[in-house]
């Protein structure tokens, strides 16, 4: 009797546990949607313009507002602890648009914030927050491209294309978690338009399929940007920066492979460099920018525009000059700890060297070898203080006599925005080319797609050892196949270059043969949910016996 009764009762606690975690799973599925907010009284409305919404949020989130003002989405500045300098999108320079300053009301459409037209937006004022951009789920909420973080409040048009004006009440009351749509809507077009910065992050990944990411893959998986850049506090892990968002290791550990010598290549090897094997697989991604030929216009002065024929992209713009655009592109290989240095405006720059806009910190036993995107240009450079310039693009009003896209006058341009960044401009520009480097993270391949020993391993491989740091002796044992044993990691150091030629050559698209597959996190998740599963019907099936037998 008494062994009946313990039976029966672990038959009901395992019954009630297995109850418990499906019930948890089904909890944290509700709360990754979001709480409904349509039946909270401050944003019943009306509202007329979006900053009544904010000011309707913070009425329940208190404080939420002040942590927000810390972030780098907010402040669009970043103090590295790495090397003491103060970064972010506000300070440092680019190949693509170049600067912020004195193009702000265009530049911060991508902020999250409203009303940043010149240097003296209140960076103090929660009321400036824009929350929808973030958290809006109902897919119609876009911010107008000139309106300085401001959405359509009037129907109105752009580029050619319809912006309607915003329901600011439905959008308000429909608001959710981020999404990868919330986030691609700046990250995924940033630089100007779909796929032309990062090469890793374009619109395909807002519904990817396992084949072209199989994390974020819409039917499986289907992470958010959040899985991996946690948050606490709107502080969001990871940056271009330095990099700090959780790693390939902390879920899969540094030995996911059967095979052991496949698992030795962790200790130097991102584990990118071979599940990412080319980068661009989506849509082409723009690989270079050269901006001397810029200001070429119609002869009825009206901007030109041509586009290539085949990929429908834009390969001249008088606004901006030349690009070149390529599909399936092999990285870069670069030692890389996680950290860069960003080269700050007013820092000299030998013309000769190039502008290296980014060097990518690490070496031999300080890194792993990692795949980048290298994007080239060529821009503005005054050789009197061995400076590169930055550029008054946009006109901001009236009072705005040089920005280029208006009065086409590129040494003009350059006055304004060098005053803007307390440069000595001579009045005298040449050119200077320039190299910037994106880390790849995302567009992870199946593991059936990653490179194979050979890919690198021979002497056409695709990872320049000698570039890399290794001596002559170490390369020739890297280059055949099988290769020599890896000696103890050096300590040395190397950096980055800046490119010395304006131009690209198209990336090798020959297909590289399946490597050993490594588990894949769906068969994890699959696993957990089938032992799950497993729990409630045998917990189930062993109360049931258990009341049968003692009726």
């Amino acid at each position: 009797m008494k062994a009946s009764k313990a039976i029966r009762r672990t038959g009901a606690l395992v019954l009630a546990f297995s109850m418990l975690l499906t019930l948890g799973v089904s909890v944290s599925a509700q709360e990754s949607e979001g709480m409904d907010h349509s039946a909270f009284g401050p944003l019943a409305g009306p509202f007329e313009t979006a900053p009544e919404v904010t000011a309707a949020c913070l009425t329940c989130h208190a404080g939420v507002g002040e942590d927000f003002m810390q972030t780098v989405h907010w402040t669009w500045e970043y103090e590295s602890a790495t090397t003491g300098e103060t970064y972010g999108k506000y300070q440092v320079l680019n190949n693509y648009c170049v600067n912020v300053r004195t193009n702000e009301p265009r530049c911060t459409s991508c902020h999250a914030g409203y009303g940043w037209t010149d240097e003296s937006f209140d960076h103090s004022n929660p009321g400036n927050i824009d929350c929808l951009v973030c958290h809006d789920s109902t897919g119609t909420y876009k911010k107008f491209p000139t309106g300085a973080g401001h959405p359509a409040y009037e129907d109105k048009s752009f580029g050619g294309k319809d912006w309607p004006a915003v329901d600011l009440i439905s959008v308000a009351q429909g608001v959710g978690l981020p999404t990868r749509a919330n986030c691609g809507s700046c990250h995924f077009t940033g630089g100007g338009g779909d796929a032309v910065k990062h090469g890793d992050m374009d619109t395909s990944l807002k519904s990817p399929d396992f084949e072209l990411d199989v994390h974020m893959d819409a039917d499986g998986l289907n992470f958010t940007c959040q899985t991996c850049h946690t948050t606490e506090d709107h502080q969001i892990a990871g940056s271009r920066y330095e990099m700090g968002a959780i790693g390939c290791d902390d879920c899969h550990t540094e030995a996911p492979h059967d095979e052991d010598a496949i698992n030795a290549h962790t200790a130097s090897i991102a584990c990118e460099t071979c599940h990412i094997p080319e980068y661009a697989r989506a849509q082409p991604t723009k690989e270079f920018w050269d901006w001397t030929t810029a200001g070429d216009r119609n002869e009825d002065g009206s901007i030109k525009i041509v586009d290539d024929d085949t990929t429908g992209k834009p390969i001249y713009d008088s606004r901006k000059g030349n690009f070149l655009w390529e599909s399936n592109v092999v990285p870069t290989y670069l030692w890389s700890n996680g950290n860069f240095d960003w080269s700050l405006p007013g820092e000299p720059v030998v013309q000769e060297d190039g502008f290296l806009i980014n060097e990518v910190l690490g070496g031999p036993g300080d890194g792993k070898i990692a795949p980048f995107k290298e994007f080239e240009g060529i821009q503005p450079y005054d050789p009197s203080i061995q400076a590169v310039m930055p550029l008054n693009l946009f006109p901001s009003g009236e009072a705005d006599t040089t920005a280029f896209w208006k009065f086409w006058d590129m040494s003009a341009a350059i006055t304004d925005a060098a005053a803007a960044y307390g440069l000595e401009y001579s009045g005298s520009y040449e050119n200077i080319e320039s190299v910037m480097y994106w880390p790849q993270n995302h567009m992870v391949a199946p593991a059936a797609s990653a490179l194979e020993c050979q890919a690198c391993h021979s002497e056409d491989g695709r990872l320049d050892f000698a570039t890399l740091g290794f001596d002559e002796a170490r390369v020739a044992e890297l280059t055949a196949f099988p290769p020599g044993p890896e000696p103890e990691p050096e300590t040395t150091t190397t950096t980055t270059e800046a490119p010395t030629t304006t131009t690209t050559e198209a990336a090798p698209t020959s297909t590289v043969a399946a490597a050993d597959p490594v588990e894949d996190e769906s068969s994890s998740t699959g696993l957990v949910l089938g032992v799950i599963a497993a729990v409630v019907v045998l917990g189930g099936l062993a109360f049931v016996m258990m009341r049968r037998r003692t009726a």
